[in-house]
């Protein structure tokens, strides 16, 4: 893999990055749980996936002080990006949020540290299957 300077990057590129990380962890946790039909491992990653969801595990990091301080710095970064695509099927502050949370997967994929990463992504599959996102706050 290519080193790429993490530090310098902006947070819409941070999201990119980490936005194709979470995709693949969450299919590959999908398919590991015995999922075989398209349909329904689209179904279920919806779940996990959605800007609302990503919303949703936000507000239970926050209130759960589960974020670092640096983590919560380039979740800010995400979110406080300037970005010219439109939110689909969400309003703004939910897709900036999600903006964030990719971001911060990016930061994390980057910076090396695959432990942090798969110990947050297992807490949001315990999160995500324990129906915690399910009554998410309307955004």
């Amino acid at each position: 893999m290519e080193k790429l300077d993490y530090e310098q990057m902006n947070g819409l590129s941070l999201a990119y990055i980490g936005d194709a990380i979470y995709e693949i962890k969450v299919r590959t946790h999908l398919v590991a749980t015995g999922l075989t039909k398209v349909n329904d491992l689209q179904k279920k990653s919806r779940h996990y996936v959605s800007a609302k969801a990503h919303a949703a595990l936000f507000d239970i990091m926050r209130d759960e002080d589960y974020l670092t301080e640096t983590e919560m710095h380039y979740f800010k970064r995400g979110r406080n990006a300037k970005s010219y695509t439109k939110a689909k099927n969400t309003n703004v502050v939910a897709y900036r949020i999600s903006t964030g949370v990719e971001a911060m997967v990016g930061y994390l994929y980057l910076s090396g540290q695959e432990e942090r990463l798969d110990q947050m992504m297992n807490w949001i599959y315990e999160q995500v299957e324990q129906g915690r996102t399910d009554d998410a706050k309307t955004r």
